[in-house]
């Protein structure tokens, strides 16, 4: 199937790993030029290094999302070389193994830092990409949120900052300016996914036995999810195939989440 992104031009937060640079190669592999940025300056070359062999062109920009500045070099970077945006994926995040199980024992600082690297790097983004968007008369916003950001679950400086994501994608999807500009906003809400590097390997190092039984009693399929499945999702979403796919928050968890 041919979801007509060859020669669009995308950025991808937290682009490095996980399901950041799971979408940034299959927005590659349909012929996407991808821009990512993310902290790591080693991830970000090794990662464009990989990028290129599609035969794509790609970019690499060093960023901390919790600090403004460097969210406007990124797209001020990226619109200096290649133009435009055609594509914003709203991926970097994180916070939700931060701070104590106990409630009143996590600082004020816990619940702005995830709020911030969360819910605000996604307003950030998206209210610069904008301009280019509504000039071109087309544009994909997808935000990487989680399901606990549809439901209970989680910690909740964590599941507050992924509600305040779904929230921001759903209220621009009706926004009759925008979305009247060929631009849509959707959301993409991702069960357990298994990325080395965020805890995961430590809790079945910790008690493989346990971990066992938790994927047989949590997840129906007995098993977590792949940054590449999620990313599959996020490709379509991209696409001029979902043309009225807007204002969405999509569960890709493998039936683990209770809502509906």
């Amino acid at each position: 199937m041919d979801f007509e992104l060859k020669d669009k031009f995308a950025i991808v937060t937290g682009g490095s790993h996980g399901i950041g640079l799971a979408t940034a190669q299959a927005l590659a592999d349909e012929g996407c030029n991808v821009a990512i940025c993310a902290r790591s300056e080693d991830r970000l070359h090794k990662a464009v290094v990989e990028l290129e062999t599609r035969g794509v062109s790609a970019l690499g920009i060093q960023c901390d999302v919790l600090v403004p500045g460097d969210i406007e070099r990124v797209v001020n970077t990226v619109t200096d070389i290649w133009g435009t945006v055609h594509i914003l994926v709203n991926n970097v995040g994180g916070g939700g193994r931060w701070g104590s199980p106990v409630f009143e024992d996590t600082s004020e600082e816990v619940w702005a830092d995830v709020y911030s690297k969360n819910a605000m790097a996604a307003v950030r983004f998206t209210r610069m990409v904008m301009p280019y968007m509504r000039k071109q008369k087309w544009g994909r916003v997808v935000t990487v949120a989680s399901i606990f950001g549809r439901e209970g679950g989680g910690r909740p400086w964590f599941n507050m900052a992924k509600s305040a994501e779904i929230s921001l994608m759903k209220s621009l999807a009706m926004t009759k300016d925008l979305v009247r500009d060929g631009i849509t906003f959707n959301t993409i809400a991702p069960g357990y996914i298994y990325i080395p590097g965020t805890g995961i390997e430590d809790e079945k190092i910790h008690d493989n036995e346990a971990f066992a039984r938790r994927l047989d009693t949590e997840f129906p399929m007995g098993r977590m999810g792949t940054p590449e499945e999620v990313a599959s999702v996020i490709i379509f979403v991209c696409s001029t195939s979902a043309s009225l796919l807007s204002g969405t928050s999509i569960p890709v968890d493998g039936g683990e989440s209770r809502s509906f």
